[in-house]
């Protein structure tokens, strides 16, 4: 009875919700909306017609480094698989059967996984320089109207962020590729690189026209998961043939209007003046 008079006239606080758990639901409402409103920008004629570029890029890339690569490759892999073990321990399989169909399969399979990535990275990139403007301008016509774009040096900010991003990527693809050889590494290692590509480039062009470059570099700061979480769902993506044909297109959109959202809730979050705030944090790290 006294510990129930005592809890009447001393309540026990309520237990207060952790951060990192509102945190992550906003995290997860602004990716579910981002890709929603992807879904139904993808829809209209102008977004459906964005795919013919990056596609048709994308195919006569294909045919080029089929054509005038395929054998070359082929054949350096062949020869490499023949050479490279240790002299005379590999010399009485060389002729054996299993040998020769363990090479008949390796080796194109080898070839593909370093061609296609090629083809995808330009095909992403062709869509980030060319094609991320058009989304832009739709999406942010349509659906952002409030948001007033205040970027400077877009096109050369878009254009050298795909050629590093394009040039990191396929050297980490390439340098990373004998770990395929361990079966689970295959798989980790393809998401974690789409997903810095996908991030990485998708990220700059969605904010480089409408942030400024004070807001770009806290967007950049704060919404990093975001943007990672989003590359991800698009590695995940790409692991399907299908969703080549839209994915460098649709990557975009969901991007642009994750970007757009999260640039309106900075602007519209009642805080400080964001060279104010940058500078007060920027002195506070010293």
């Amino acid at each position: 009875m006294f510990i129930t008079e005592a809890n009447n006239l001393c309540p026990m606080p309520a237990t207060p919700t952790p951060p990192h758990a509102n945190s992550a639901a906003l995290l997860s409402r602004d990716i579910g909306l981002a890709f929603w409103r992807a879904l139904k920008s993808q829809c209209h004629p102008r977004m459906i017609f964005a795919l013919f570029l990056p596609v048709m890029v994308t195919i006569v890339l294909g045919i080029v480094l089929l054509w005038f690569g395929w054998t070359p490759l082929t054949e350096w892999l062949s020869l490499q698989l023949t050479e490279s073990a240790v002299p005379g321990a590999i010399e009485p399989l060389i002729s054996t059967t299993a040998f020769l169909a363990l090479k008949a399969w390796l080796v194109p399979i080898a070839a593909f996984i370093i061609l296609m990535p090629v083809v995808g990275i330009v095909g992403l990139a062709v869509a980030a320089i060319w094609v991320m403007p058009m989304v832009l301008a739709h999406v942010g016509r349509r659906d952002y109207p409030d948001v007033t774009p205040e970027g400077r040096h877009a096109v050369v900010l878009s254009v050298w962020n795909a050629i590093w991003v394009s040039v990191l990527f396929l050297f980490g693809w390439l340098i990373t590729l004998p770990l395929w050889l361990i079966p689970p590494l295959g798989l980790v290692l393809s998401l974690f690189w789409w997903s810095f590509a996908f991030s990485r480039m998708m990220r700059v062009d969605a904010l480089v026209d409408h942030a400024s470059p004070l807001e770009r570099k806290v967007l950049w700061r704060d919404r990093n998961s975001g943007f990672w979480l989003l590359g991800l769902a698009c590695a995940v993506l790409n692991l399907f043939p299908p969703a080549w044909v839209f994915l460098p297109v649709f990557s975009g959109l969901v991007f642009s209007h994750y970007g757009f959202e999260a640039l309106r809730q900075l602007r519209q979050a009642p805080q400080p003046p964001l060279d104010s705030a940058m500078t007060l944090e920027s002195i506070s790290h010293r």
